[in-house]
């Protein structure tokens, strides 16, 4: 049978015993979340909280244990959250005590997480079976944690599970959007054209006759929701708060961590602003889909000798400065590739193929369709597959002690789970702000209303697809596309992949590239999912996939793969499920985490998931979120206690005559301390919050510029913030 995706982590299971004996508690645990995420409903910011959460719990089991480390959670307030926990003996065989809390935390999380999952009658069994294997009494439900390891799992996780309630993600209610709505009615995918799409830059959702989720779960909901639109709300790991922006729409707020500003807009009456670069960039798209033939003979090498190596000052940083980065006709960017592999010294042997085999190989195995661990589980696997390799060392950065088995995994995760987390926090909560239409919308959309090129032919509106010979271009009397009667001359057509309605069998056939009416274009996708139910900007894979090579980066102390090589093969007529192929084998290889990563972002433009402006700015902060979370995760393993890297906290009417309300995420009391501008302590009271709220009495205090610092019930400053007495 065919697979979307042969994941790493399957391939795991053709190690010896004795290697897959070496695997850590940690790991073991991952596999099986790995595995669940890959059989649950695809919704990979939820799931990147999962990964987070789940690593927390790992980390902390782990830590709490450690003469060095500091944990995360237990004891610890985060994001206003306080998690009670006194320290008790430290057990007589600490390896021991590890393993229990873990496994006994990983377990309840999982099975609280994962209970409405369409794979549960399978999993829990799974779970259930690898507790008994590994001797735990998986019947112990107690949370007091001071009757043992197994109990302080339990409680771990039922106080992760209290702190998931409130973190802004609306889980009670199964995540559901609060307040979102669409500007555009729906499109029916099976009709052809979008006549009815009313704003071009907005997001349109999609019908269909039956859809299925990019995991390959049947829905029942034809017309799927924009998924977490205000995802942006949810209580990160080292987000700044400096770094975010609220707006507002229709009275609702909407938060975005590193706004990149809007995307490229299109004028659709007078093609003014930005609109020449809207229409190059979803034109670009249409050019990429007519590269996915492995017919046309065109062969490219696709080793690290000739692809990869981009530098930061490669990177565009403006929507015009795009066309300078990616090869139109081509496709691909314009990267140099590495001369030398430098952990052999001698250069990298080519890889010549089809170009229209590698790129639908791209497609489809960054794609994470269906049983796939969702884009940000998929750099989970990486990072499982590089610490098995050969090369791998497990020091942190690269240098200092070899870590062992169990604390190499437990940081890892850690650190990329934060990424991860935050990653979603980011993307969606600009692709929530922005609300950008997508591809499949658009090209029809624009097709429905002609050529923008020139307005003294045919077919002309300043909101249409513009010209280029070769691959956009009008239909002419009695083109094969012209139809009967010549009905559609001077339409628009495209040269482009044929779409799903060419393939006759997915295990034997493929729909080739050819001209295709462009009001019947599709993305390189399957036909009951098409494309996924948010918005475009900025782009996920490249967000998650970026944040990922940096933190694999800062962990190794090394940019490269082990070996300067990582490894994915594609067997011929075996690897590939939307239509027959690749023609021949096909190894994807990649020198450096950065080079997968930006091989991750391009596969989306073939894809026809993303325009080229949705990529860059995604890359970008991607860039910036998985430094910041390997940073802040490190001050942990260092045996430090970072600030709090976002307060969830309200201070108003500021300035003040008299009093000023408190609003913090918390029922604990607050010991407050008001200092004046000179430092010196001014006013020092205790105040119990109800439901996150409190009156600070400040009538006492003569006019003049205060600070007021919050300390929770540890000692530990929960938030900073000046205030104005007039």
């Amino acid at each position: 049978m065919k697979k979307a995706i042969i994941f790493w982590y399957l391939l795991l299971a053709s190690l010896t015993g004795s290697a897959q004996a070496q695997h850590s508690i940690a790991r073991l645990w991952n596999e099986e979340l790995l595995h669940a995420i890959s059989k649950d409903f695809a919704r990979p910011p939820i799931q990147a909280r999962n990964l987070h959460h789940i690593a927390i719990a790992m980390y902390d089991a782990w830590a709490l244990y450690d003469s060095n480390a500091q944990t995360y959670f237990l004891g610890k307030t985060v994001n206003g959250f306080y998690c009670p926990y006194r320290t008790t003996p430290p057990p007589a065989d600490i390896r021991k005590a590890q393993e229990e809390t873990l496994s006994f935390a990983v377990y309840r999380l999982m099975r609280f997480r994962f209970a409405n999952s369409p794979d549960v009658n399978n999993l829990f069994p799974r779970l259930d079976f690898l507790m008994d294997s590994l001797g735990y009494q998986r019947w112990n439900t107690s949370i007091n944690y001071k009757a043992g390891p197994a109990e302080t799992g339990n409680y771990l996780a039922y106080k992760l599970i209290e702190y998931g309630l409130q973190d802004g993600s609306n889980e009670s209610e199964n995540f559901r959007n609060q307040f979102y709505n669409p500007v555009n009615p729906p499109m029916f995918v099976q009709l052809f054209g979008n006549a009815n799409m009313v704003d071009l830059n907005r997001w349109q959702p999609l019908q269909f006759l039956q859809f299925v989720d990019q995991s390959g779960n049947p829905s029942s909901n034809a017309i799927p929701t924009f998924q977490s639109p205000e995802w942006g709300q949810v209580l990160p790991f080292s987000l700044k708060e400096s770094d975010s922006d609220v707006y507002q729409r229709n009275g609702n707020n909407y938060k975005v961590y590193h706004d990149p500003g809007p995307p490229a807009l299109i004028d659709t009456t007078e093609a003014g602003g930005l609109s020449a670069e809207f229409k190059w960039n979803h034109s670009m798209v249409a050019i990429w889909s007519a590269l996915l033939d492995p017919a046309d003979n065109v062969l490219m090498d696709i080793s690290p000798a000739n692809i990869g190596n981009n530098q930061l000052s490669d990177y565009p940083t403006t929507i015009e400065q795009l066309p300078q980065f990616y090869n139109l006709f081509e496709g691909g960017d314009f990267s140099p590739g590495h001369p030398i592999n430098p952990k052999t010294g001698q250069p990298y042997t080519p890889q010549v193929v089809h170009r229209g085999d590698f790129t639908r190989v791209l497609a489809e195995f960054w794609a994470d369709g269906p049983s796939s661990e969702t884009p940000p589980g998929h750099w989970f696997t990486i990072l499982n597959y590089v610490n098995d390799q050969p090369g791998s060392s497990r020091q942190m950065g690269g240098a200092g002690p070899v870590c062992d088995n169990l604390e190499w995994d437990v940081k890892g995760y850690f650190a990329l789970g934060g990424a991860m987390h935050d990653a979603a926090i980011t993307a969606w909560g600009i692709k929530g702000w922005y609300d950008s239409s997508r591809p499949f919308s658009v090209i029809r959309a624009m097709a429905e209303r002609g050529q923008s090129s020139d307005s003294t032919l045919p077919n002309y509106h300043p909101a249409g697809l513009p010209l280029v010979p070769g691959y956009i271009e009008l239909i002419q009397p009695g083109d094969p596309l012209a139809g009967l009667n010549q009905f559609f001359v001077n339409h628009i057509k495209l040269k482009a992949w044929r779409g799903p309605l060419s393939i006759l069998n997915p295990n034997t056939s493929t729909a080739g590239v050819g001209w295709i009416r462009a009001k019947e274009w599709w993305p390189y996708q399957r036909p009951t999912f098409v494309t996924p139910p948010f918005a475009g900007y900025i782009s996920g894979h490249s967000t998650y996939s970026r944040a990922a090579a940096e933190v694999l980066t800062a962990l190794t102390g090394d940019p490269y793969f082990p070996g300067g090589m990582g490894e994915f093969f594609c067997p011929k007529n075996e690897f590939l499920v939307f239509e027959d192929g690749p023609s021949t084998n096909i190894t994807l290889q990649w020198a450096t985490y950065r080079d997968a990563s930006d091989q991750c972002s391009l596969s989306r433009i073939y894809g026809g998931i993303h325009p080229p402006m949705d990529d860059i700015p995604g890359r970008l902060i991607g860039m910036q979120v998985g430094q910041e979370a390997f940073e802040y995760a490190v001050q942990y393993f260092q045996g430090k206690t970072p600030q709090p890297a976002v307060a969830s906290f309200q201070l108003f009417p500021n300035p003040t005559l008299s009093v000023v309300q408190l609003e913090f995420p918390s029922d604990q009391d607050l010991e407050i301390k008001v200092y004046g501008a000179d430092g010196r302590l001014a006013l020092s009271t205790e105040l119990p919050l109800e439901s996150g709220r409190a009156i600070l009495d400040l009538s006492v205090l003569p006019a003049g510029v205060y600070s007021i610092l919050g300390l929770d019930i540890s000692g530990e400053k929960v938030f900073l913030e000046k205030l104005v007495k007039l």
